[in-house]
């Protein structure tokens, strides 16, 4: 047998990477990385409106967990990492819906439960797929299977009144004879017009009459969106005349209840709306005209039924009518805490299963939008603040 002579060859040297591919990998890393993050356990939000006021206050920075309820599997693949709908800064879209996947939720340690705070995909948005539909944030009032009312402004679900979040806001007219109350007077009670540019959600607004005697009208009083709390210490201001609650309001945007809940034929408002029962996974409910007024919306858009047809009195799914439905998945009632400044499930119906994206845990970061002064403009009591 003869053997084989082996030579070890001379080490070779190792090339260096240059700047530029040691930068990229760099960042492709850290796309990569921040990517499963966003995508697996947490993701940053930031409040936009004052719908959850006093609980989250516009320009709050949020984090909400992805794993409390399960993370959601891919809808839209072909997305360009870390964006949402648009490209940064731009009106390009950031994604294809060339490719539309079958969605699953992963396991969750909980479930969405009455009085969390959820982040979710905005249900009646229909120009874009599920996962990317905007984000809404509210206060869960009732879960699959629950019969939710509001009887003058206060929550009932399954005939009890629901707790009220600590921070909770509606609205109030105080009668003055102070007519030069001003953002300054206000803010030391923490009732702060913080909206976006260009919105009317007001917390604070002046109410006028016009004056017999000089012809022009003056100021009699405020409109304020504040808690309870609040309104008591006002109250005892000497120059405040009466305080009245805007009990059963009309509804902020009277057309809103036209598009649902059979074009509103029960005469609900903001403050006295239901009883309504919470659709669930493997329920069957009889389709009479009620039912098909509550549900039609949700047979029609989000239970993946193809073809079907909403009329008063009917419906109908792939040309045949029925008679009644079982529904494929669990269904959540949603209402904002600034409870008469806030466009909720009240308005649009009922949020699917799977559009709901977290839970909020806690703010990182608080940004006055419209500051008195510069010095105020972080709000370093609500930093590292949990959200309740």
């Amino acid at each position: 047998m003869s053997e084989v002579n082996t030579k070890t060859k001379a080490a070779q040297p190792v090339r260096k990477k240059s700047a530029i591919r040691e930068w990229f990998d760099s960042v492709l890393f850290a796309v990569v990385a921040a990517t499963l993050i966003r995508w697996l356990f947490m993701e940053a939000f930031t409040i936009p409106t004052p719908s959850m006021e006093r609980s989250l206050m516009v320009g709050d920075f949020l984090f909400v967990s992805k794993f409390h309820y399960g993370t959601r599997t891919p809808k839209t693949p072909l997305q360009v990492p870390l964006t949402h709908q648009k490209i940064w800064g731009t009106e390009i879209p950031s994604y294809l819906d060339w490719i539309q996947l079958p969605q699953f939720r992963l396991p969750g340690f909980s479930s969405v439960k009455n009085g969390d705070v959820v982040v979710f995909n905005f249900p009646p948005e229909d120009q874009y797929p599920t996962d990317l539909k905007t984000n809404y944030i509210k206060r869960c009032m009732g879960i699959a299977g629950d019969v939710l009312e509001v009887r003058h402004g206060q929550v009932f679900v399954n005939n009890k009144a629901a707790d009220v979040p600590p921070k909770a806001q509606t609205s109030y007219f105080i009668e003055t004879t102070k007519g030069d109350l001003d953002d300054t007077f206000f803010r030391q009670y923490d009732i702060v017009n913080d909206y976006r540019p260009g919105s009317e959600a007001y917390n604070w607004q002046p109410i006028e009459q016009p004056d017999s005697v000089t012809k022009t009208t003056k100021v009699v009083g405020y409109k304020l969106n504040t808690t309870a709390e609040t309104i008591a210490t006002i109250k005892t201001l000497d120059w405040v005349k009466k305080v009245t609650a805007y009990d059963e309001e009309p509804p902020q945007t009277p057309s809103a209840f036209s598009q649902l809940y059979g074009g509103n034929k029960f005469n609900w408002t903001v403050d006295n709306f239901g009883p309504i029962t919470v659709p669930k996974e493997g329920v069957t409910v009889q389709l009479d005209e009620k039912a098909i007024a509550i549900y039609g919306t949700v047979i029609k858009k989000y239970e993946s039924n193809e073809n079907v047809e909403v009329t008063d009195k009917s419906i109908t799914i792939g040309g045949k009518p029925i008679t009644s439905y079982t529904f494929k998945q669990d269904y959540y009632f949603m209402m904002g805490d600034n409870r008469h400044n806030s466009l909720d499930s009240r308005f649009w119906g009922f949020v699917p299963a799977d559009h709901i994206v977290g839970k909020a845990v806690f703010i990182w970061m608080s940004i006055d939008p419209n500051p008195a002064n510069a010095a105020n403009k972080i709000r370093w009591n609500r930093l590292f603040s949990v959200v309740h």
